[in-house]
């Protein structure tokens, strides 16, 4: 296999010539060796798909030339289908906020579309990274908007195995309401209990655990997708800022919100330690 050359601001690195990621995904995999853990596939499709509703946006808005929006659109498609994750090649635990992750992306969805649309991976002058797949966009907004989207499916589906749970704990709470056992104090024999009124109770405890999470997932609905740095929108246009979020939800079917304040949205993470508690909770209950 043959090389090529990329440059960033630190110099050249050489590279597989027939490999998406770029340049700084590889200064990432050098900088950060820590788990030898890859990213979580979800989270890496999530990314991907805020990569594809900002090209779908800047694309119909005229801020990207066609052709280029529809390459990277299709690149988006092609790691969304499933197709090859090879090239993420970043670490799990990462320095920079998540910038490694975000510029991983943008080179693997940068490399796809330029070799649409005909060109050699690497070649940058037909589609770069940060000038046309990251447009209008900063890892400030791209990591925390991907790292909520992940997070709202995630506890989906462990709403439904908790739901399954549930179900089975009504089920024997039924079959075993006949059942006369001791209750238990302070580790010792109490007063008579039905056994099936015990298994009644975990079946509310885990009803309770359910309510908590959706609750605590409905707040990370607010997204501050267009606020880049620091929240302020800087270098950000307004059809972008404009569309952005209800494309983003189109395209999830996520029903998504842009925050009222986007700089509060940017810098606050508590959606993520509220949800995070909720969890907790649920792991101390079963």
């Amino acid at each position: 296999m043959g090389t090529r050359k990329e440059r960033d601001a630190v110099g050249f690195a050489e590279l597989p010539e027939d490999v998406r990621y770029g340049i700084q995904s590889l200064r990432a995999k050098e900088n950060f060796p820590i788990t030898g853990r890859k990213m979580d596939p979800r989270w890496i499709r999530n990314i991907t798909l805020i990569k594809k509703a900002a090209a779908t946006v800047n694309g119909d808005a005229g801020y990207l030339p066609r052709s280029i929006a529809d390459a990277v659109i299709a690149a988006c498609d092609e790691i969304l289908s499933g197709d090859d994750m090879s090239d993420f090649i970043v670490d799990a635990i990462q320095g920079g906020a998540g910038t490694s992750a975000n510029m991983n992306v943008n080179e693997v969805v940068a490399n796809r579309a330029i070799r649409l649309l005909g060109g050699r991976y690497g070649d940058y002058s037909i589609v770069h990274p940060n000038d046309h797949v990251n447009m209008h966009q900063s890892t400030n907004d791209v990591i925390p908007t991907s790292g909520k989207l992940t997070v709202i499916g995630m506890a989906a589906d462990l709403e439904t195995a908790l739901g399954g749970l549930r179900a089975a704990l009504l089920d024997k709470a039924e079959a075993f309401d006949g059942i006369v056992t001791v209750g238990r104090t302070q580790l010792e024999d109490a007063v008579p209990v039905r056994l099936g009124q015990i298994f009644g109770a975990f079946a509310s405890m885990v009803a309770r655990d359910m309510k908590r999470i959706d609750r605590c997932a409905e707040g990370l609905h607010t997204i501050n997708m267009g606020g880049t740095a620091i929240g302020t929108a800087i270098n950000v246009k307004p059809l972008y800022l404009k569309n952005i979020t209800r494309v983003l939800s189109e395209q999830t079917g996520v029903a998504l919100r842009k925050a009222d304040d986007l700089i509060d949205s940017t810098q606050n993470v508590d959606g993520f330690v509220e949800i995070s508690g909720a969890l907790k909770a649920c792991a101390v209950d079963l």
